[in-house]
């Protein structure tokens, strides 16, 4: 399934915690654990629609790693993993 954003729309992967430490320890998966908060952009849309009816393009891009609020979005399952729309607002920053 494809999914193509609209305007200001971002769809990120969301990049799935470690589940084995550096020692080769394995974390169980418990409900404390924290929801990731950075991904790689999938797809974006257009850009910002503006009042005068201009389109305002989006900083990010499909590749870049990002950093976005835990509790942003609204998440969705597709088949190669789990994924969040979010709107460019909600992207705290690129990570380079």
């Amino acid at each position: 399934m494809k999914i193509k954003p609209l305007y200001d729309r971002v769809l990120v992967k969301i990049n799935s915690p470690e589940e084995k430490t550096k020692g080769g320890i394995i974390i169980p998966e418990s409900s404390s654990q924290e929801k990731p908060s950075e991904g790689v952009v999938a797809a974006v849309g257009t850009g910002k629609l503006l009042d005068d009816g201009s389109i305002q393009p989006l900083d990010v891009k499909e590749g870049d790693a990002v950093l976005f609020n835990k509790y942003g979005g609204m998440e969705l399952s597709l088949g190669d993993g789990e994924y969040v729309f979010l709107t460019q607002n909600e992207i705290l920053g690129i990570i380079e």
